[in-house]
């Protein structure tokens, strides 16, 4: 998350706060209820937002793991597009050898 958008969000709940007290006002509510109602509500918010972020944590699903996860898997198609080039491009006797070399226990 970029710190735009934490300010943004940060901002957002402000001005629900700031709505939420006039609109409990508007139904009857006195000051200090109203208040105390605004208060328990956006606490309830912000400890359902911490928890679906904890939750994300323990479960690997944030954001910079699903990058990681896309780059590594684009480069090794990557790699593996390439090895298979250098492979194909190769003589019968350079890949006979080859294969020599990687698995010398099959060969025997």
């Amino acid at each position: 998350m970029t710190r735009a958008k934490v300010f943004q969000i940060g901002f957002m709940v402000f001005v629900l706060g700031g709505l939420g007290y006039e609109l409990f006002q508007l139904f009857g509510f006195e000051s200090i209820s109203a208040g105390i109602a605004t208060q328990s509500i956006l606490i309830l918010i912000i400890l359902g937002w911490t928890a679906s972020y904890l939750f994300r944590v323990f479960s690997g699903n944030m954001t910079f793991m699903e990058q990681r996860k896309r780059y590594r898997e684009a480069y090794e198609k990557l790699t593996d597009e390439k090895i298979r080039e250098k492979f194909e491009k190769m003589t019968e006797e350079e890949k006979i050898e080859l294969l020599k070399t990687i698995e010398p226990e099959s060969s025997e």
